[in-house]
C-alpha cells in the first residue's frame, strides 16, 4: 500500500497544472513548469517529490512500470536532480536510459551501427561509474566501436556477477536509488550544509524524455544565454554541438560551433535559423515572464527545437548589479526586488580591481581574504622597501608575518599586503581596507625567511623582487601576473545605490584618517567622518621625528614646545578633511596608541634615532625599554595618555578649534565631534573634558570667534558600557569601538585568535568569528545595555559604532534595530552598508516585525 501511494501521490507528470512546487519538487521541476505555461516545446517529464526520493534512499523501491508507461515505447530517457535551491548541487545527471541490445540493434538499422554503438556505450559507462559505483578506471572514455561496448558489457557481468540490465524500468529503478542515495550521504550533506543548505534539505528528480536525434547531422544540442555572463553586457553567448544530446555535450568539444553568424566558423543561426529564432524569442518570453536572465539547454532535431531545461545565468558580481538594474528599468521587477536580488559582497567586488574569472590561476597559497580587490607587484619583505619600490614608479607586494603601525608607510606605498598571521580583525585586515588595499592575512603554510630574502610557500620558493599576484577577494596568491577586471563604479552601481539610500533609515558614516580616506568616503555618499584615527597622521617621516622628540622631552614644557611645531600640521589636516565633507559631520578620535609604538624596537633603529636626536644611545635605549609594556593594549594609551599627558590632547583641540574657525571663515559651518578614546570611568571623562573645554574658551577669546563643538566617548571597555549612565553626564554621544570591546569581552587578542578560530567555529563554541560578525549575544547584550543606560541619562544621546563591524550586514541590522543612529566602516565599505540596510528596511516591510527602538 505504501509502494502505491508513492506511485499515485509522489511524482506527477509536469504539466501547466500539475502540484508542483519549489518546496517539494525544487527548483528544477518548479522551472519546468514554468517553461511549460509558457508554452515552450519541453519534452515529456515527470517530477518525483522531495518525499518519494527520501523513501527511496530508504529502500521503498516503487512499482515504475506506470511511469515508464508514460513515455513512448522504446524512448530513452534522463533523470537530473531537481534541490530546492541550485546552489546546494545535487547528483550528476544521467542520459539514455532504457538503452539495451534490441535497442541497439535498432538504432543501428535506423541510424548506422555507429550511432547506436556510442549510444550504448556511454550508457554503459556512466552506468557503471555513477549507478553500479564500479571503479571508473574499468570504464575508461574511449573512442566508441563495437569491440569497446563487448568489454565494457563483459567487464560490468563480470564484476557485478550479473549481465547489464536490460529492463528499461529495473535501469530507471537503480538510477533513482542511487542518485538517492548519493543526496543523503555524509560527504553530500556536509558539502550543500556549507553552501547553506539546512541539514534537512530535500531533493527531488526529474526524469525526462530524451530529445537527441541519435547523433544525426541533422540534430545536435547546446546552451544559449542573452548577457555576458562577467560584465551582464546584453548579448547572446553560448555553442552548439551537432550530434550532442545535452547541453553537456559542448563543454569539450572542440566541433561546438558559434549560435550567432561568426566569420571564424559555422553557426546555429547559420544551420537552423529558424531554430535559432525561436530560441531567441523564447528568450524574451523567459526574461519577460520568469523576470529573470537564464541560461537555456536545448536540442535541435531536423530543424525542431526543444528546450530540455533552464537556470539563471551564473554571474559575476558587476553582471548581478547590471541586471538587477536593467530589470528594474525596464519594468520587469520592482526595485525593491531589484535591491534585494544584489548581495552586499557583491558591491564589495565592484570597487576593486578583480582577477578575471576567464582568465587562467596559478594559486601557490591561500589565506584570509581580508580586504577586497587584486594586485600584481614584486615580492618585499619590509616597508622601506615598499616606500623604495614605490618611489621608483613599481608596483609592489608588502609580505609580513603581521603588521604593526610602524609598517603603515609601507602598507601606502604597496599595491597590496599579504600576511602569515593575523585574522579579519587583524592590523593588516583594518588598515587594508581602509586604505582600499588588497590583503590576505593568516596565509596557512607559508615561512619567511628574511635573512635570504625568501618566501617558502609550500608550493613553490619566491625570491625578492619577483611577480605575484593577490587576490584579497577569495584570499589566494597566485603565481605571475594575472588577468584583470577594472573596478565597475558605472551607472549601474550608481543607479542601485541611490534606490537604496531612498529606502535606508539608518545613516552611514566612514572610518577616514587621512584626505584622501574622506575623499574616497565622500565619493562614496558616507554620511560624514564617524572614525578619524588622528595618530595616523603622525606617522609621517617630518611628523614621526617631532613626535619623537616629544616623547624625549624631559618636562610638561618641553612636551609641550615640541607639539606646538606639530600643531600646524594637525590644524592642516583637519582644514582639509573638513573642507573635503563640505559641513557633514566629522568625528574626531584624540590620540589612543601607546608612545612606544612611535619608537623604533631595533637596535639599528635606535641608534638611527640617537643621531637625529644628537642624545646617547644608552639614554634613547632607557627611555624606549622604560615605554615598553607586557600588554601594551591594556597599557598607557588612550583617556589614560590625555590624563597622564595633557598636552597632546591639549595640542589636539587647538588644532581642532583653529581648523573649525578658518573652515567657517571659508564659508562652511562646522560641528567638529571629539571623541575621547579607551574611557572606562566618568573621572577620566571630567578631567580630560575639563582641560578641552578651557582650550576651547581660550581658542574662542584669541580668535574673537564663536564655534560649537560636540565631545562624546568610544565606548570600548565592558566597564564603560556598564557604567553608561554616569558617564553619559558628560558626553554628547557613544560611539562603540567593538573592535576593542569584543577583545576585552572575550579575553581574546584580534591578532592572535585567526590561529584557532577556525577549529572555534567548526566545534560549534563560537557560531561565527566574533572579531567578524558582531557577538549579538555578549558584545551585543553590552551595547545594548549602555545604550539603554545612557540615553535613559541624557534623551538625545547619539549613538553608533565605529569599529569593523560598522560595515557588517549584520551589525548594521542590530545597530537599526536598536536605534542607533548610524554605522560607520571603512570607506570602501560605505557602499556595502549602504545597500545592506536598505534591504534590512525592505525586509521589515515585508515581515512587519522590528526590534523596539531604544529611541
Amino acid at each position: 500500500m505504501a509502494t502505491r501511494y508513492l506511485n499515485l501521490l509522489d511524482y506527477s507528470e509536469i504539466t501547466g497544472s500539475a502540484p508542483i512546487a519549489l518546496r517539494s519538487h525544487g527548483w528544477r521541476a518548479k522551472c519546468l513548469q514554468r517553461l511549460v505555461r509558457l508554452d515552450l516545446p519541453v519534452p515529456r517529464t515527470i517530477a518525483l517529490s522531495f518525499n518519494a526520493v527520501r523513501a527511496i534512499a530508504a529502500g521503498q523501491v516503487p512499482d515504475l512500470g506506470g511511469l515508464v508507461a508514460r513515455f513512448e515505447p522504446g524512448q530513452l530517457l534522463s533523470v537530473r536532480p531537481s534541490a530546492e535551491n541550485p546552489d546546494w548541487g545535487g547528483p550528476g545527471a544521467i542520459l539514455n536510459i532504457g538503452m539495451n541490445d534490441d535497442l541497439h540493434a535498432r538504432i543501428s538499422e535506423s541510424h548506422g551501427e555507429d550511432v547506436a554503438t556510442a549510444l550504448y556505450l556511454a550508457f554503459v559507462q556512466s552506468y557503471a561509474q555513477h549507478v553500479a559505483r564500479l571503479d571508473p578506471d574499468m570504464f575508461p572514455v574511449s573512442e566508441p566501436c563495437l569491440p569497446a561496448l563487448q568489454a565494457a558489457l563483459y567487464d560490468y557481468e563480470k564484476e557485478m556477477e550479473e549481465p547489464f540490465p536490460q529492463d528499461p524500468g529495473k535501469q530507471l529503478a537503480e538510477v533513482l536509488r542511487s542518485m538517492a542515495r548519493a543526496w543523503e550521504g555524509t560527504s553530500a550533506r556536509l558539502l550543500r550544509q556549507a553552501k547553506g543548505a539546512p541539514a534537512d534539505a530535500g531533493l527531488g528528480l526529474i526524469v525526462q524524455a530524451m530529445a537527441g536525434g541519435f547523433g544525426a547531422t541533422e540534430s545536435g544540442a547546446g546552451v544559449i544565454q542573452f548577457i555576458d555572463p562577467v560584465t551582464g553586457v546584453p548579448q547572446i553567448t553560448g555553442r552548439y554541438a551537432e550530434r550532442g544530446q545535452d547541453g553537456d555535450a559542448i563543454s569539450n568539444n572542440p566541433q561546438a560551433m558559434y549560435l550567432t553568424r561568426d566569420p571564424r566558423g559555422p553557426s546555429l543561426e547559420d544551420r537552423h535559423p529558424d531554430a535559432f529564432a525561436e530560441l531567441v524569442r523564447h528568450g524574451g518570453i523567459c526574461r519577460e515572464k520568469l523576470r529573470e536572465e537564464l541560461q537555456i539547454e536545448f536540442t535541435v532535431v531536423n530543424g525542431k527545437l526543444t528546450v530540455l531545461d533552464a537556470l539563471k545565468v551564473r554571474r559575476a558580481s558587476r553582471a548581478a548589479v547590471r541586471v538587477a538594474v536593467s530589470l528594474a528599468e525596464d519594468g520587469i521587477i520592482t526595485r525593491k526586488e531589484a535591491l534585494m536580488r544584489v548581495t552586499p559582497r557583491a558591491l564589495s567586488e565592484l570597487l576593486h580591481r578583480q582577477v578575471d574569472p576567464r582568465g587562467p590561476r596559478a594559486v601557490v597559497a591561500r589565506g584570509m581574504a581580508a580586504s577586497p580587490g587584486a594586485a600584481t607587484g614584486r615580492l618585499v619583505f619590509t616597508s622601506t622597501a615598499a616606500q623604495a619600490s614605490a618611489s621608483r614608479g613599481e608596483k609592489c607586494i608588502l609580505v609580513r608575518r603581521e603588521t604593526s603601525p610602524e609598517d603603515i608607510r609601507g602598507m601606502h606605498a604597496a599595491a597590496g599586503v599579504l600576511t602569515e598571521r593575523g585574522g579579519m580583525t587583524s592590523h593588516a585586515a583594518v588598515i587594508g581596507r581602509g586604505l582600499g588595499v588588497p590583503c590576505i592575512v593568516g596565509a596557512t603554510g607559508l615561512r619567511i625567511d628574511l635573512k635570504a630574502r625568501q618566501l617558502h610557500t609550500g608550493r613553490a620558493v619566491l625570491n625578492e623582487g619577483d611577480l605575484i599576484t593577490i587576490d584579497g577577494t577569495v584570499g589566494e596568491v597566485l603565481l605571475g601576473e594575472a588577468e584583470f577586471l577594472e573596478p565597475a563604479t558605472d551607472q549601474w552601481f550608481n543607479t542601485l545605490l541611490e534606490w537604496a539610500d531612498a529606502l535606508r533609515d539608518i545613516d552611514v558614516r566612514a572610518n577616514a584618517d587621512t584626505p584622501a580616506d574622506a575623499r574616497i568616503a565622500r565619493d562614496f555618499k558616507a554620511k560624514g567622518i564617524g572614525l578619524c584615527r588622528t595618530e595616523h597622521m603622525f606617522f609621517e617621516d617630518d611628523r614621526l621625528t617631532v613626535m619623537r622628540e616629544m616623547i624625549f622631552a624631559g618636562s610638561a614644557q618641553d612636551r609641550a614646545e615640541a607639539l606646538t611645531r606639530l600643531l600646524p600640521m594637525q590644524r592642516s589636516d583637519f582644514i582639509e578633511l573638513f573642507s573635503i565633507m563640505h559641513g557633514l559631520p566629522v568625528c574626531i578620535r584624540l590620540f589612543d596608541p601607546p608612545l612606544h609604538e612611535f619608537l623604533p624596537h631595533t637596535r639599528e633603529g635606535l641608534k638611527q634615532l640617537a643621531d637625529a636626536l644628537d642624545r646617547p644611545l644608552s639614554e634613547v635605549t632607557r627611555r624606549a625599554e622604560d615605554l615598553a609594556e607586557f600588554n601594551p593594549m591594556l597599557g598607557l594609551r588612550g583617556v589614560r595618555l590625555g590624563v597622564t599627558v595633557p598636552e597632546i590632547y591639549e595640542m589636539q583641540a587647538r588644532a581642532i578649534f583653529e581648523a573649525t574657525i578658518e573652515t567657517g571663515r571659508r564659508g562652511e559651518k562646522v560641528v567638529p565631534e571629539i571623541m575621547i578614546p579607551l574611557v572606562s570611568a566618568m573621572r577620566e571623562v571630567e578631567l580630560v573634558k575639563a582641560r578641552i573645554d578651557a582650550v576651547a574658551a581660550a581658542v574662542r577669546v584669541e580668535k574673537g570667534q564663536p564655534f560649537e563643538y560636540r565631545l562624546g566617548v568610544m565606548v570600548e571597555t565592558p566597564r564603560a558600557a556598564l557604567r553608561a549612565a554616569e558617564i553619559a553626564q558628560h558626553a554628547d554621544f557613544m560611539s562603540f569601538g567593538t573592535n576593542d570591546l569584543t577583545q576585552m569581552t572575550y579575553g581574546l587578542s584580534r591578532d592572535d585568535a585567526g590561529r584557532f578560530m577556525s577549529y572555534y567555529v567548526q566545534a560549534g563554541v563560537f557560531p561565527e568569528d566574533p572579531f567578524h560578525v558582531l557577538d549579538t549575544d555578549g558584545v551585543g547584550e553590552l551595547l545594548l545595555i549602555a545604550a539603554e543606560r545612557g540615553r535613559k541619562t541624557r534623551k538625545g544621546l547619539t549613538l553608533s559604532i565605529c569599529g569593523e563591524h560598522g560595515g557588517s550586514p549584520e551589525s548594521i541590522a542590530f545597530c537599526r534595530d536598536a536605534g542607533f543612529d548610524y554605522v560607520s566602516c571603512s570607506p570602501f565599505r560605505v557602499p556595502v552598508a549602504r545597500l545592506a540596510a536598505a534591504q534590512l528596511t525592505i525586509t521589515d516591510d515585508d515581515s512587519g516585525e522590528k526590534m523596539p527602538d531604544l529611541r
